[in-house]
């Protein structure tokens, strides 16, 4: 891992808690999901752009996919 990666892992993984905890205190699967596999995914992606790409897909999830 390089300081790059690293450095982007751990925005990622931080946007990610936060969508998680967001997620199960409201009990909305969406958000939740989305939040750990933001704070999973980084770590097995090592190439910068493709990580970047999917965690940004991730961020976007729960706007696209609305709960009511």
């Amino acid at each position: 891992m390089d300081m790059n990666q690293l450095m982007l892992s751990m925005v990622f993984g931080t946007i990610g808690l936060g969508m998680f905890m967001y997620g199960k205190k409201e009990v909305r699967f969406v958000p939740l999901g989305a939040g750990l596999g933001l704070m999973v995914l980084p770590y097995f992606i090592s190439n910068l752009l493709l990580m970047s790409g999917v965690c940004v897909a991730l961020m976007a999830l729960p706007w696209v996919i609305k709960q009511d």
